[in-house]
């Protein structure tokens, strides 16, 4: 069995039997033939980077689709920084000044341009926001989103989880001011992007099936 995420951000534990292998990220190909939208390529060269918020394929609470994006709105309107807002699963309905809303855009190209993020923790996007070297502050909702957030917390890498279901402006805003006010997230980010760059989990994922074939 392999575990594709890499044992700098959690690593092998010590009780697990032979067989059970921690190798490394697999980083997902970029679509072919993709280019960003000329409006996202516009707003991002308009000024510093941006923060981006968005739940990715979260579904838990979705029946609170209207009273998230007006949690969001009113975050983004007293954090009074730019922002890229992904609607995602939950169809997130927010607008304001320095604001733009995006849909599906690959994260290995749009998260080296981004300041920080509020985002769901998931396991695709964690990955992606460390690869970046991005710091970022989790809002878990289900499966295995609580787990990264306490891992992101734990490297230093986030400065609070915020519950889906605990949702605030006050979490929010102290989230996004947190992340933004000093270096100290983004360089504890950066460091470990530096130790996931050397690691090639698809390569050691490779090595193993081999050797597991070779075997039989």
């Amino acid at each position: 069995m392999l575990h594709g995420y890499s044992p700098s951000v959690s690593p092998r534990p010590a009780d697990w039997r032979p067989g059970l292998e921690v190798t490394g990220y697999w980083w997902p190909p970029r679509p072919i033939d993709w280019e960003p939208p000329a409006e996202l390529v516009d707003f991002l060269a308009d000024g510093p980077p941006p923060v981006f918020v968005g739940f990715g394929s979260t579904t838990e609470g979705r029946e609170r689709r209207a009273e998230f994006s007006e949690m969001l709105n009113e975050t983004l309107r007293r954090f009074g920084g730019r922002a890229l807002v992904q609607t995602g699963w939950m169809n997130l309905d927010i607008s304001g000044d320095d604001v733009l809303t995006i849909g599906s855009v690959p994260y290995d190209w749009l998260f080296p341009q981004v300041a920080a993020a509020i985002h769901h923790g998931g396991a695709g996007t964690t990955s992606a926001s460390l690869r970046a070297g991005m710091p970022f502050a989790a809002v878990p909702g289900q499966a295995d989103q609580g787990f990264w957030a306490r891992r992101m917390r734990e490297l230093g890498v986030s400065p609070a989880t915020i519950p889906l279901q605990k949702l605030s402006i006050d979490g929010l805003v102290s989230a996004l001011h947190a992340l933004t006010a000093d270096s100290f997230y983004r360089d504890n980010a950066g460091r470990l992007a530096d130790r996931i760059a050397l690691e090639d989990g698809a390569g050691t994922a490779v090595k193993a099936i081999e050797a597991h074939l070779a075997a039989y």
